[in-house]
């Protein structure tokens, strides 16, 4: 795909000088004239001035008409009061379907420009590589690095505009987090430094930022916290400058996450003072310094840090005029020059109820369905006279202050949230008695609750056990050594369980746990991760039939914490014979990555190859029919997975390299295509060059990325 280029035309203003400040002029600017005013600008301003525009906290510059850039955090809707919240970036994710994510951008981007944010530190492009451990996995898109390229895309898209939308009055600037590698590390820990092959750097986690730079255009990105092979990424011009700006192309501006310049010296111990971690920052391309409601010796992009060194080496000045000229650019593209800008009251109410309602319709499409015994799913609510719900995480009253702890990390403080319980209520409207318990609190020991639990049990016809984790239990800053529900969460599943009744058990959480007593014992479970302000709605949808549930995962369940790091990227190992395996234990995930069940069924055909031989610089396609043979419509998520069978280097076992989310009627069949090209058949060889070596390869297409789940075609190429 050609790279368009990232300044382009847009709809700002123009400046003329007068008497040291500049004066607003309408016009249509382009990528020559918005550097000759970047230039004109930067040639009046005082080192002062420019060392304080690369602040993310400074503020507007009077004198010269400089406008404040104002940031938020974008992940699932605006971290602020009065927005929608949509599905957490996991739950996102499990819709498989990017253009749902794109549209949800956009309409972030309208409420963001309703209370003057012009920039998001949002999408985490983060892949996790297995490690259910590390607290911030809900807010990532998954395990594979295909698929969040694909949802970190159309979030950029989405947010920032195409073409000559882009960046316009409806659009804003989106930070693509965190570069690189930053999930990898050999505890778990948020922030824990990461070691790895250059290999595994390009083959999993470079692949999504590659595709923001070159294919979305993001206009930020920012650093991981970590040290990536022992250089602190804040400071690492290997990654920031050769491999971002050189070979990705990257022409945005960088912004420290909080406080890391800083922290080159306060964590990494790296320099001896601030003023050399400033310097390491920008001779590594950080343009912007992000410290938040930190005191101000923290800072350090700071004049009483910086200047002084400045005035003694003025070469190094060079940096701090490439830094502020970036700054600059984006806030031209921006359109801030020249504009009023107010700011919004406590309680702006922002959220539209269009935005609410698509809020619901993603919160439906995330929904999945991991076992359902004898069809317990759905409930038909003609036929069910009383309904049990019960668990910590079944309702939550709106909050004195922050937000709701079942929306996720990062999350606004929405107008209303729909519990489960409100939900099921709604749903209902009193043709079904429902009898509440809470059971147990989320964490604690105290079962003090467990009567009232069994007894709302045992007088209904029914069981909805909602369980999980929240915002105190995952997120980022709490990484676990244990997956296992918190608390007493698994004996009040027990206890539950022995009563006899039916049971469905309802996860919101945001990482995999490992609920092996539910999967043994319970026949029906939802996965819902954190589905935004209409949580409530889309779980009643699902429990009663009104919604199918169509998602799949896109991490893998492990069985246990000693299985991390659990994932489907996994290469050969001793294959028949008994090694490669645990002694006592089942080396497959408990829930694989791509999985999940619907209360329809769907019969695949075997692939077909448009060509079954193609040279290496060709490309064919691969077709497969998708028929439901079921009773009711539903959405079925096509995999494609493709592993290069014999080749100058090791490779995964299969690699996702296309998907779509299909809906079919009864008796319905619908033929589902993909490409076979460079982007898909290619390797790193040893060299670390992409290139698509002859031979065959095996082209794996079904419904998750299990071995039975898909349907193989050999594909030749000479």
């Amino acid at each position: 795909m050609k790279k368009l280029t990232l300044i382009g035309f847009f709809a700002i203003t123009i400046f003329a000088c007068d008497s040291g400040k500049m004066v607003a002029q309408s016009k249509q600017l382009s990528d020559t004239e918005i550097k000759k005013n970047v230039d004109n600008l930067l040639s009046q301003m005082t080192l002062d001035e420019k060392i304080a525009e690369m602040s993310q906290d400074a503020p507007a510059n009077d004198r010269l008409g400089i406008p404040f850039m104002k940031f938020g955090e974008g992940l699932h809707g605006l971290w602020y009061d009065g927005v929608t919240v949509y599905p957490q970036a996991i739950a996102c994710a499990s819709t498989w379907e990017p253009e749902l994510i794109k549209k949800m951008a956009s309409q972030t981007a309208l409420e963001a420009r309703a209370l003057n944010i012009t920039h998001c530190y949002s999408p985490n492009l983060d892949v996790i590589s297995g490690d259910a451990r590390y607290g911030r996995v809900e807010e990532s898109y998954g395990e594979d690095p295909y698929l969040v390229s694909r949802m970190g895309v159309a979030f950029i898209q989405g947010m920032q505009g195409m073409g000559n939308e882009r960046l316009d009055k409806n659009h804003i600037i989106t930070t693509a987090k965190h570069f690189v590698g930053y999930p990898e590390n050999r505890r778990g820990i948020n922030g824990g430094f990461s070691d790895m092959s250059e290999r595994r750097l390009r083959e999993v986690f470079l692949p999504p930022f590659e595709a923001a730079v070159k294919e979305a255009q993001v206009a930020c990105i920012m650093p991981g916290h970590q040290d990536f092979n022992g250089v602190p990424c804040h400071m690492n011009t290997w990654l920031l400058n050769d491999i971002l700006r050189g070979e990705l192309g990257f022409d945005g501006f960088i912004v420290s996450d909080n406080n890391d310049v800083g922290r080159l010296q306060t964590m990494h111990f790296i320099p001896e003072t601030r003023a050399e971690a400033a310097i390491l920052g920008l001779k590594a391309g950080v343009d912007m310094d992000l410290v938040l409601g930190k005191p101000l010796e923290l800072y350090a992009y700071h004049s009483n840090v910086l200047k002084d060194t400045l005035s003694k080496n003025p070469d190094l000045v060079k940096y701090v005029d490439l830094a502020t000229s970036r700054i600059l650019t984006a806030k031209y593209k921006l359109g801030l020059f020249g504009s009023k800008l107010k700011e919004a009251k406590t309680d702006t109410i922002v959220s539209k109820k269009e935005h609410q309602a698509y809020a619901y319709e993603m919160a439906k499409k995330a929904i999945i369905l991991l076992k359902n015994d004898n069809n317990l799913l759905p409930l038909d609510i003609n036929k069910i006279k009383s309904l049990a719900v019960i668990g910590p995480n079944a309702h939550e009253e709106k909050p004195a202050k922050g937000s709701y702890s079942l929306l996720g990390g990062y999350s606004g403080l929405p107008p209303y949230y729909v519990s489960a319980l409100d939900g099921i209520k709604n749903k209902t409207k009193g043709k079904v008695t429902i009898n509440y318990a809470q059971g147990c609190n989320l964490m604690g020991d105290s079962k003090a609750g467990f009567s009232d639990a069994i007894e709302a049990a045992k007088k209904s016809d029914a069981v909805v056990l909602v369980v999980g984790g929240s915002r105190r239990t995952g997120g980022e800053g709490v990484d676990r050594d244990d997956l296992d529900l918190m608390g007493v969460q698994n004996e009040l599943v027990e206890a539950i369980h022995k009563t006899g009744k039916p049971i469905i058990v309802v996860l919101i959480n945001g990482r995999p746990l490992s609920i092996n007593y539910i999967a043994e014992n319970i026949p029906s479970i939802l996965e819902t991760w954190y589905l935004g302000m209409h949580s409530g709605d889309a779980i009643a949808d699902a429990i009663f039939g009104d919604v199918n549930p169509g998602g799949k995962l896109t991490v893998s369940f492990p069985r246990s914490v000693g299985q991390i790091p659990v994932t489907y990227l996994e290469r050969p190992d001793f294959i028949g014979s008994g090694k490669g395996q645990y002694a006592f234990s089942d080396k497959s995930p408990l829930f694989p990555f791509g999985y999940g069940l619907s209360y329809t069924s769907f019969k695949y055909s075997t692939p077909k190859l448009e060509n079954a031989v193609i040279n290496t610089d060709g490309s064919t396609m691969v077709s497969v029919e998708v028929t439901n043979t079921g009773t009711r419509v539903g959405d079925e998520v096509v995999q494609m997975y493709v592993r290069d069978d014999f080749a100058s280097v090791g490779r995964y076992l299969k690699m996702l390299k296309g998907f779509k989310r299909i809906s079919l009627k009864p008796g319905e069949t619908k033929t589902v295509s993909f490409k076979l090209g460079f982007e898909e058949l290619n390797i790193l060889n040893q060299e670390l060059k992409r290139v698509v070596e002859p031979g065959t390869f095996t082209i794996s297409i079904g419904a998750s990325s299990l071995e039975k789940d898909l349907h193989k075609v050999t594909l030749k190429v000479q």
